[in-house]
């Protein structure tokens, strides 16, 4: 399947999406795809061909939010807890990630086209080698893409991601590049995987479950959460819909809570700009050092 596809949508559904964006449509999305295991069981195919039924779910949820003029998506698509399932199906969930990066790889005229940004956020020293390195080719060919952004948390938790910023900022302080009184939550946000993206506005989560999962929990303080009891193979375009509906009816409300908490810019000194870049950098060179590799 795919990358990037061309639904045809109904003259219906190009209705409801048009009286929609009349409305507040968030700017980054983010999705807990669950319950492609229970679709596998209760469509009795194996748990394999569940997760292929969810990336094509995945491949076609993306064009909706190029229709609704979304301009970022995060997916949570494999959790660090993953790792302790069966052996089988983890090494199959890889295996499966594998070829869809390398098939996106393939697709290079049509990514470049629509301008879209692919970042793999999480710990990436967890995947097999040949893994890291089909992502690092990914993120360094698209890394100057700008028109749409999609980020997928691979290998991912928020306490890995949080405990991974702590370190970066101790190594800092140890280094004398930073100091001690140089610490906030600007300082944090920047030392964690998603450093470059705004935080999401609304979070949708399918098949019933009403929990996180250790999924930005960092940066969803003020997001709007819909929950679906769709199973996440089954999850279309109306379901879709309505929790962009929910999302416009708690607008309001958000945006109150928002400047009840008086949210100002934060301004950086020179200490902390300069750390951060250089941290930054050094994550960049890190990556083609990867991207390099001859594997």
């Amino acid at each position: 399947m795919s990358w990037i596809r061309n639904n045809i949508l109904s003259w219906f559904q190009r209705l409801a999406i048009r009286i929609l964006k009349t409305g507040h449509i968030p700017k980054h999305v983010a999705f807990i795809m669950d319950g492609n295991r229970r679709y596998a069981s209760k469509t009795r195919i194996k748990h394999i061909e569940g997760h292929t039924k969810g990336f094509d779910k995945f491949t076609e949820t993306l064009q909706w939010c190029a229709y609704l003029g979304i301009e970022e998506v995060t997916f949570y698509a494999f959790s660090i807890e993953n790792f302790k399932r069966k052996q089988e199906e983890v090494n199959g969930l890889l295996d499966l990630a594998k070829q869809k990066f390398q098939r996106l790889l393939e697709e290079k005229d049509d990514i470049r086209e629509h301008g879209l940004c692919v970042r793999i956020i999480g710990n990436l020293s967890l995947l097999p080698q040949n893994m890291q390195k089909l992502i690092a080719d990914t993120m360094v060919f698209t890394k100057e893409h700008n028109k749409r952004f999609l980020n997928i948390a691979f290998a991912y938790t928020s306490r890995d991601e949080i405990t991974h910023a702590i370190k970066e900022v101790i190594e800092g302080v140890q280094n004398g590049n930073i100091l001690s009184e140089d610490i906030d939550e600007n300082l944090i946000f920047n030392c964690l995987y998603t450093n470059n993206s705004p935080n999401p506005e609304l979070l949708i989560r399918t098949s019933g479950e009403v929990r996180l999962s250790d999924f930005l929990m960092w940066q969803i303080s003020n997001t709007c959460i819909y929950f679906s009891n769709t199973l996440w193979p089954e999850f279309n375009l109306w379901e879709f819909l309505n929790a962009i509906f929910y999302y416009q009816r708690c607008y309001s409300d958000i945006q109150k809570i928002t400047k009840m908490q008086n949210i100002k810019p934060i301004k950086q000194n020179s200490r902390q700009s300069t750390y951060i870049d250089k941290l930054h950098h050094k994550q960049q060179i890190a990556l083609e050092r990867i991207h390099l590799l001859n594997i």
